[in-house]
């Protein structure tokens, strides 16, 4: 019951705010000051929102399974409209070029799962510490079924 509640709101934050992850953690300090490792991002990706400079992206480079939160930096618009763009994080000396795939020198709106729209501070902390200490999920993990169970009816 709980499993599919959590499940249909998580669809229905798709379909309002039209990314495939409404959510996401902070996981570096690449965005320092703006976004701190563990702040908790909230994302939309209106198609009819232009893309624009200095906005903050949330994007997918293929052959990578984490997305990457980083500012637009450059936007190259071509003369048939379609719109290409570099990104950077904050806190980094160079732009992102080395990070996209082989030859790739600029994103498309293809590569973009979402646009920073608001954040909560620090709250994401736990999914770091659950990926970075595996011990640390299976204490949480087993204190919740133990919740569960001892407050059945």
């Amino acid at each position: 019951m709980i499993v599919s509640s959590a499940l249909m709101i998580w669809k229905g934050l798709m379909v309002v705010t039209g990314s495939e992850s409404p959510i996401v953690v902070v996981l570096s300090g690449s965005m320092e000051p703006a976004f701190h490792r563990g702040d908790l991002l909230f994302l939309t990706n209106r198609i009819e929102d232009p893309i624009r400079v200095g906005e903050i992206v949330v994007f997918r480079i293929e052959g990578r399974e984490i997305p990457i939160v980083h500012r637009v930096l450059k936007i190259h618009e071509k003369q048939n409209g379609d719109i290409k763009f570099l990104t950077k994080g904050d806190n980094n000396a160079v732009d992102d070029r080395g990070l996209y795939k082989r030859g790739q020198h600029w994103l498309e709106k293809k590569d973009v799962v979402g646009r920073a729209r608001g954040f909560v501070p620090y709250i994401g902390i736990v999914t770091i510490l659950m990926n970075d200490y595996p011990k640390f999920k299976y204490a949480v993990l087993f204190l919740l079924g133990l919740f569960v169970l001892v407050h059945r009816e």
